[in-house]
């Protein structure tokens, strides 16, 4: 059981990006224009998926996720009132649910939703169950749910 505890902590903390963080196009409240529909719209979200940074853009409460490639950054940044996240990308957390098993994470994303900050993180292990039955390893947790790491 160690053994299997031991590999899932390393698949955990060990990041998809590989090495080094690779920097974001975008920052959180940046407006950008979308190209895919012609509008402008601001950055309420990063997330890695599939190899690369994918922008949650909120045009008119209406949400589009988007590469780099489908979108330009303007520099221009929102002014909000809200406080600014908790964790940052390729941060270390635990998680402070009570789950069998290590509940050590790294932040894959960071996503505003309802007014409050979410944090996307591996919450299964990848499994070898045939694709049909796989379901989604990724969730989005709250702050509350997440205590800093210190490396």
């Amino acid at each position: 059981m160690k053994q299997i505890t031991d590999l899932e902590r390393c698949w955990f903390l060990s990041p998809p990006w590989k090495q080094n963080i690779p920097p974001v196009e975008v920052n959180l409240f940046e407006k950008v224009y979308l190209k895919t529909n012609r509008r402008f719209g601001y950055c309420c979200g990063v997330q890695w998926y599939g190899n690369c940074w994918n922008y949650v853009i909120e045009i008119k409460n209406d949400f589009h996720y988007a590469t780099k490639h489908q979108i330009i950054a303007t520099g221009n940044i929102q002014p909000k009132t809200l406080t600014k996240p908790a964790f940052v990308l390729g941060e270390r957390v635990m998680l402070r649910s009570g789950d069998r098993g290590t509940k050590q994470r790294l932040i894959l994303g960071i996503e505003l939703i309802e007014k409050s900050w979410f944090y996307l993180v591996e919450l299964a292990s990848p499994s070898f169950a045939p694709p049909s039955t796989l379901t989604n390893r990724f969730s989005l947790v709250r702050e509350k749910n997440l205590v800093r790491v210190k490396v």
